[in-house]
């Protein structure tokens, strides 16, 4: 089954910059000829909701890199934290592949693998949490 687009930005996102850049990199020659739309720097706000009384408010900024690539009439997007263009760029061309169906399976795999990675780093960090709780029962 297919990864929705929305979840596959999402683990793009999140995985390691010389991973993206490396694979994306691969991608250039198989895509053919690209336009940029965008590769930039920026900041976005941060929005949070209070518990409380419900209200919405920004808890602040993010830098992010943002990149947009366009082949034909097909859009591929990027945005990650930081200020590593490469990276983004890389994240929009496995974007841009994965519409056009070129090298569909090498760019599935390695977003299952990026999931699994990030799987797997999400469990390790949950068990290191759970490992400091406290049950106040026992005082």
């Amino acid at each position: 089954m297919a990864t929705p687009h929305s979840e596959t930005l999402t683990i793009l996102a999140r995985s390691g910059a010389e991973a993206l850049k490396s694979f994306g990199e691969a991608l250039i020659p198989q895509l053919g000829a690209l336009e940029v739309r965008k590769s930039q720097t920026g900041l976005v706000m941060v929005p949070m909701r209070d518990t409380a009384q419900g209200t919405s408010f920004h808890l602040g900024e993010v830098l992010v890199s943002e990149a947009h690539i366009v082949q034909g009439e097909t859009h591929g997007y990027g945005m990650r934290r930081g200020r590593d263009l490469e990276a983004a760029m890389a994240m929009a061309l496995i974007d841009l592949a994965l519409q056009v169906d070129v090298a569909r399976q090498e760019c599935s795999a390695f977003v299952a693998e990026q999931q699994s990675k990030h799987l797997a780093e999400d469990h390790d960090c949950l068990c290191r949490i759970e490992a400091t709780r406290v049950d106040m029962e026992t005082f």
